[in-house]
């Protein structure tokens, strides 16, 4: 399981308002997680981690 500590912010809020993909990042192996995570850092406003995260799985 990935700490919330290691999660930024706005990616956790993302996730809150999409429960389908949060159930679908959460099924991952930690592999795999790790390495979305580490996509979401590099978003750099708002919009960027919003389509970020609504995109993670298409």
């Amino acid at each position: 399981m990935i700490h919330n500590h290691e999660l930024p912010i706005g990616f956790t809020m993302e996730l809150a308002q999409h429960s389908h993909i949060l159930n679908q990042f959460a099924g991952l192996p930690k592999e795999e997680q790790e390495a979305i995570i580490e996509g979401a850092k590099q978003a750099s406003s708002r919009s960027e981690m919003q389509n970020y995260v609504e995109n993670m799985f298409r």
